[in-house]
């Protein structure tokens, strides 16, 4: 009787055991909507963050010739190419909503 219980806790209990918490791995691994608005706002964000920094950059340039901006500007080009391949992401993403 003894043989059969733990045989039975092999059998049963070890691949519910570890299916069980390889399901709550995945789950807990996975994106919620929350999360997504979440980074969307963040991300929106930092694109008004980024702009107002250019303007202020100008500013401060156009009063001060001597003025280095302390970003990467050399970059920029490439930077906004990026900003606007997630932009398309994006609308892609709310339009299959």
């Amino acid at each position: 009787m003894e043989d059969a219980l733990i045989a039975a806790i092999i059998v049963l209990g070890l691949p519910w055991l570890i299916l069980h918490h390889v399901t709550k791995w995945k789950t807990s691994a996975s994106i919620t909507p929350d999360d997504e608005n979440l980074l969307e706002e963040l991300y929106q964000l930092a694109r008004r963050l980024d702009d107002r920094m250019d303007t202020v950059e100008r500013l401060v340039a156009s009063d001060n010739p001597d003025f280095k901006p302390a970003r990467l500007v050399h970059d920029i080009d490439a930077h906004k190419e990026d900003l606007r391949e997630l932009d398309r992401l994006l609308a892609d993403k709310k339009g299959a909503r």
